[in-house]
């Protein structure tokens, strides 16, 4: 079976493309000085470009690992996804405070999806 690997360098490959599924590298925001709204809203908008560009859209979604630096950007965060996650679309989804590898950043997401 064909591997297709997108945007690749040398330490990751930001789509991986096997047996009709999408595999994302992990996405952050666009500017980390934002807040968690902007962060988060920013985040999921390079997901779904992402996802469009390997064939796939959010309505697709099949799983999302969220990483959030501290819980008490939970809500915040929920708001933006809740509000982006197509109804009756919603992924398998996991949500976790992990450390993040700049400190600045507030949330990251690792998507899989299904090809359209």
């Amino acid at each position: 079976m064909k591997i297709e690997r997108i945007q690749t360098a040398t330490r990751m490959s930001r789509i991986v493309k096997h047996n009709g599924t999408v595999y994302l590298c992990g996405q952050v925001c666009a500017d980390a000085e934002q807040g968690i709204t902007e962060q988060t809203q920013t985040m999921l908008d390079k997901v779904e470009l992402l996802l469009n560009e390997a064939g796939s859209s959010k309505e697709h979604m099949l799983s999302a690992t969220i990483y959030v630096k501290s819980m008490d950007y939970f809500a915040d965060m929920n708001a933006v996804w809740d509000a982006w996650v197509p109804a009756g679309h919603a992924p398998a989804r996991a949500c976790v405070e992990a450390k993040m590898a700049r400190d600045a950043l507030l949330v990251e997401i690792s998507v899989v999806a299904a090809i359209k």
